[in-house]
């Protein structure tokens, strides 16, 4: 947990030596308990290169704010709950206040407010933020609900932003549906789905990962890269990336709702012609935000990038058949995680 980085150098007042001179600002992965719960996460500091006492680092009142923040999103990814900033994405994407997103809710004033600052919502709050952002139309019935708490020129307009929405997405929605419906039997964490809850989110991200990393993707490669980032990031970790299931078929290991995860919104499914059959390229829709990967997930998904980036799609497939994951289990059967810890020379 000691490992750290240099993130850049400022001039400033330093407190361990009472002088003006340059600091080193770095970040480096360490622990801390929130309710309860050890969690890692990204601490960013303040090193004196100048001094030679013992401790010769410290971090300001500001930036202590923001390292609690981010030890308290570490929990709330360690609980399947939004982060700070998913929160705020999501008001965000409507256009909204967060005392806009409080009165759409029909929540006190500073709920928000706290839940994007200190506060960890619960399960069930969670939920409710959740269905908002992906489900528009359930976003309007809230604004109606509630369209006492704004003024009429307010409520017209925030209005309009969601209805935008609910035309813009409506079939995306309509579309994550279609890929929980397919993962019913697998909602409970266990060895199938990698201890992992499917994350759909997590899923659109990473296939646009791949789209925007690696040249000339099409559909049978991107299976292939799912299940290695899937099972790599399950040898490291005890848990797999995306919680998507995997089973045995005649072109490798295959995630249940492959035909579904890709038309996602991070990417664009161009049909070609090849020969008689019809090939699905793979391009990416809209560029990659890293923020949205842990240092661990970048990591992962940089290896299996590297590694395949220039495999044909019969020869990765090629390459997946020899894995134990593949050999040791029969044709339709959903591979277990467990034998994703034996990779060909991966790790």
């Amino acid at each position: 947990m000691n490992k750290d980085y240099l993130i850049s150098t400022i001039e400033m007042d330093c407190p361990i030596c009472n002088k003006v001179h340059s600091l080193e600002q770095r970040k480096r992965l360490t622990q801390s308990i929130v309710k309860d719960e050890i969690v890692d996460y990204e601490e960013v500091y303040y090193l004196c290169p100048l001094s030679d006492q013992e401790e010769n680092e410290f971090v300001p009142a500001g930036l202590l704010d923001e390292n609690l923040l981010k030890a308290r999103d570490a929990y709330r990814q360690k609980k399947g709950l939004l982060t700070s900033s998913e929160i705020a994405n999501i008001r965000s994407y409507y256009g909204l206040t967060q005392s806009d997103f409080s009165a759409l809710l029909g929540w006190g004033d500073v709920t928000v407010t706290r839940y994007e600052s200190k506060t960890i919502q619960d399960e069930t709050y969670d939920n409710i933020m959740r269905m908002v952002y992906e489900n528009p139309l359930f976003a309007l019935e809230c604004i109606d609900k509630h369209k006492d708490r704004f003024t009429s020129d307010k409520y017209t307009k925030i209005r309009k932003n969601i209805a935008n929405k609910v035309e813009e997405v409506g079939n995306l929605y309509l579309k994550k549906q279609e890929i929980n419906s397919l993962y019913v039997n697998f909602e409970e964490e266990s060895e199938f789905n990698g201890y992992k809850k499917l994350d759909i989110e997590k899923v659109a991200n990473v296939i646009g990962y791949f789209s925007q990393f690696v040249d000339n993707l099409y559909k049978v490669k991107l299976m292939k890269l799912l299940w290695y980032a899937d099972a790599i990031f399950y040898g490291r970790h005890g848990r797999s990336m995306t919680g998507l299931v995997y089973k045995h078929m005649p072109l490798g290991a295959l995630p249940i709702a492959y035909d579904e995860i890709i038309y996602l919104s991070t990417v664009k499914v161009i049909e070609e012609m090849v020969y008689d059959d019809i090939s699905y390229r793979i391009c990416p829709n809209k560029e990659v935000n890293i923020s949205d990967f842990s240092l661990e997930e970048l990591s992962v998904l940089e290896t299996v990038a590297t590694t395949f980036k220039n495999y044909k799609a019969k020869e990765i497939v090629e390459y997946m058949h020899r894995e134990k994951a593949y050999t040791d289990t029969l044709p339709n059967q959903v591979i277990p995680y467990s034998l994703a810890k034996q990779l060909n020379e991966l790790k």
